[in-house]
């Protein structure tokens, strides 16, 4: 694999047919939704909603970018001709540094910003000319853009009265969604009066009565603080839970990603550099970039070389050596003589030997620089004898700084890179 910026993967993209009669449990606003678009009947009884359907098998409503491309003024490529499918019902989550594209591919989805070259499905039409408020989709701003001269109400009911929905329907959906995100009491107040965790739920709200094919979030949560935040994405998983409604998520919070996604997609330089589920971006980064971006604290990085001699696998380098063995020593048995990258994340590395097994081995002394308790685990950023630095996180215990330890390394956490920021994985699935 070419070192250089990785082109793009995405090896798990997902285009799928469903039958309506294994459907067991969908909302009332989807059961709706689906009604109409596929011309199925759907039955409700009380809170569930069992399919019935009489023409077999249908293709549900997806969302599909092929080769999209966005060129700003000057030549600046900010979306570099992905490919991606995103299956009905589906959460994924755009996520990358600053300026990767995501919120631009966003974007372009909604209909904000005009495509350069490539097409974007919604239900399989082609929506590259068609306005934003004809996309059937919903979005949702990291500064809510809430009217503040109106109430929640009416903030709430806006978008339904320009489209001529009836005062009944609209007072209905209005009620539906504030009960479900218990926001009832706040209906006739203005956003002025309001907490950000409470905007954000009228942000919501608006977005849940319109009852889309598919809503979009623009980094919705990046306002709130620490706590407010965790209670929010349990009550966005919630909630797509209970309305079954395709979400693309962006967000340049890798640990919002992680929860929040069924599948994510981590992106660079307007690329898609892995399209996976979350355990599998996490534990199998398919290169350097991936592995580095994804997991807090980053995963360390050490450069050395790896040496073959009488079928066992070394890697040599930042002080240490290392015996590669198991599969991944068989992954790495072409590479003899070669310069890589040795990843390990954090917690991959231990004070005490006896903290994990099996796979556990004495590897590297570190001078301990910085210790940072963090309740039941602790944080130590040393450095190894060649001067690199290295992030351990162990069980708490008492460790002074300025001190050398031993730490331990577990070897199923090991993973080794090709050189470069975009370095391919050599051993990903060892």
């Amino acid at each position: 694999m070419d070192p250089g910026r990785c082109r793009q993967h995405s090896e798990t993209i997902w285009s799928c047919t469903f039958s309506l009669a294994s459907f067991s449990c969908v909302s009332p606003a989807r059961a709706q939704h689906l009604t109409a678009t596929t011309g199925c009947f759907l039955r409700t009884s009380g809170a569930v909603q069992v399919g019935t359907i009489n023409r077999g098998s249908i293709a549900l409503a997806e969302v599909r970018l092929e080769n999209v491309t966005k060129v700003y003024p000057g030549d600046v490529k900010a979306v570099d001709g992905i490919d991606l499918a995103i299956v009905d019902t589906e959460f994924l989550v755009l996520v990358g540094p600053s300026g990767c594209g995501k919120s631009t591919t966003l974007r372009l989805i909604a209909g904000l910003e005009e495509i350069t070259d490539g097409r974007i499905f919604i239900d399989d039409r082609v929506v590259n000319d068609v306005p934003p408020k004809d996309r059937d989709i919903a979005m949702v701003f990291q500064d809510y853009a809430l009217y503040p001269h109106m109430t929640v109400y009416k903030n709430m009911a806006f978008a339904l009265q320009l489209r001529k929905v009836g005062k009944e329907e609209i007072d209905r959906r209005i009620q539906n969604a504030a009960e479900m995100l218990g926001i009832s009491e706040y209906l006739r107040r203005k956003p002025k009066s309001l907490s950000g965790g409470q905007r954000q739920r009228v942000a919501l709200g608006r977005a849940i009565v319109r009852d889309p094919a598919c809503f979009l979030f623009d980094e919705p949560l990046s306002n709130l603080d620490a706590k407010l935040r965790v209670e929010t994405r349990a009550e966005l998983k919630r909630l797509h839970r209970e309305l079954q409604t395709t979400t693309i998520y962006v967000t340049h919070d890798q640990e919002e990603a992680l929860t929040l996604g069924d599948r994510v997609v981590v992106m660079s330089e307007g690329l898609i550099q892995q399209v996976d589920t979350p355990l599998n971006v996490y534990h199998q980064p398919i290169n350097r970039f991936v592995a580095g971006f994804v997991g807090n604290p980053s995963m360390n990085f050490l450069a050395g070389e790896l040496i073959q001699d009488n079928g066992k696998v070394t890697f040599q380098g930042a002080g240490l050596s290392l015996v590669v063995d198991g599969d991944k020593g068989v992954a790495a048995a072409g590479w003899n003589g070669k310069e890589v990258v040795l990843g390990i994340r954090p917690d991959g590395l231990f004070y005490r030997s006896d903290d994990h097994e099996p796979g556990v081995r004495p590897a590297v002394q570190v001078k301990v620089q910085v210790v940072e308790p963090l309740g039941s685990t602790t944080d130590l950023y040393c450095a190894t004898t060649t001067g690199d630095r290295l992030i351990a996180r162990v069980k708490s215990e008492p460790i002074a700084e300025d001190s050398t330890i031993a730490l331990f390394v577990d070897q199923d956490q090991l993973h080794l890179f090709e050189p470069g920021q975009y370095g391919g994985s050599i051993t990903r699935y060892a």
